[in-house]
């Protein structure tokens, strides 16, 4: 089958093409035919050889989230889910190719009305931010901060925290991304000197950028406020202590549930992507084949929503 191997750790060009065996499903597995891969923040981190929460030594084909249809299960498996469609996640490798081997248990069904590129868009970052919304509790009437709100999941954030009867503000790394987060009350560029001067006082922050960023954030919750820390596009993560957070009166969100958690979010947001309440923004797509220059795209900062490999 075709796939991208990552031989190395370094830039975009170590993710090469090239041919790799087909998976045989064992017993408790099915056999996915990939139709559209996702590529998360985190990977590129990975393939650089940066610390994350995988952990795997080259070479390998990298990987964690896919959609496609079933072709065919392995012993103890419902031979009915054969030409389901589903999206999964691989365990943190094998996704960039045209096949992958996983567990029964760890597919989603994709209920109809929602495209397979769709809901891979929504499988883990509509898991993510759905999370986010009820671990924040957001509540009507609030003024909520959304950092990154030009990206995968910081597009569903601002529609979620709408839904919930929120006022959003969406911050974005640029002047040319202003215009890139529909829905959202007002967007700031956090970018531009004094940024936070524009924003006033808020009620719930997710914070999807850190550093900088994320600790000027921080400073803009009220007594009372929420902050959801959850991801470092900056390069570290806000600094901001538990004691910082006491001081203020503030609580941090630094964890979503349990597993069984969050596999209801994820259903969660399939549903809501089926009965059009959740749109994930699909800014970028490539063949299988280009995967470096998603990653590349990625990394550069220029990408809006969601990034997606055509297989």
């Amino acid at each position: 089958m075709r796939a991208v191997w990552l031989r190395e750790f370094g830039g975009p060009e170590v993710l090469v093409p090239g041919d790799a065996p087909d998976p045989v499903p064992g017993p408790g597995q099915v056999l996915v035919e990939v139709a559209f891969a996702n590529i998360t923040f985190v990977e590129t981190q990975f393939r650089a050889g940066r610390p994350g929460p995988f952990r795997a030594e080259p070479p390998l084909i990298p990987g964690n989230g896919v959609g496609g249809v079933i072709s065919a299960v392995g012993d103890g498996v419902d031979t009915g889910l054969a030409g389901q469609r589903v999206v999964t996640s691989t365990g943190g490798s094998g996704g960039y190719a045209e096949r992958v081997a996983v567990d029964a248990a760890a597919v989603f069904p994709v209920p109809d009305g929602l495209g397979l590129d769709a809901a891979v868009a929504l499988l883990a970052d509509g898991r993510t931010a759905t999370g986010l919304i009820r671990a924040t509790r957001v509540r009507p009437g609030e003024r909520v901060l959304v950092e990154a709100a030009a990206g995968g999941v910081g597009s569903l954030l601002v529609q979620l925290a709408k839904a919930a009867g929120a006022s959003v503000v969406g911050a974005v790394g640029g002047q040319a991304k202003l215009a890139r987060v529909p829905g959202a009350d007002t967007v700031v560029d956090y970018l531009a000197p004094d940024w936070t001067s524009s924003v006033g006082e808020v009620d719930v922050v997710f914070d999807g950028v850190g550093g900088e960023i994320g600790t000027a954030a921080f400073g803009l919750l009220r007594p009372g406020g929420r902050m959801a820390v959850y991801g470092l596009a900056g390069g570290s993560w806000a600094e901001v202590s538990e004691e910082d957070a006491a001081a203020r009166g503030v609580t941090l969100v630094r964890s979503l549930g349990s597993p069984a958690d969050m596999r209801a979010f994820t259903e969660s947001a399939l549903a809501e992507g089926a009965a059009g309440r959740l749109v994930p923004v699909i800014g970028q797509r490539y063949p299988l084949e280009k995967a470096a220059d998603a990653h590349a795209a990625i990394e550069s900062r220029t990408t809006v929503g969601k990034t997606l490999l055509i297989v």
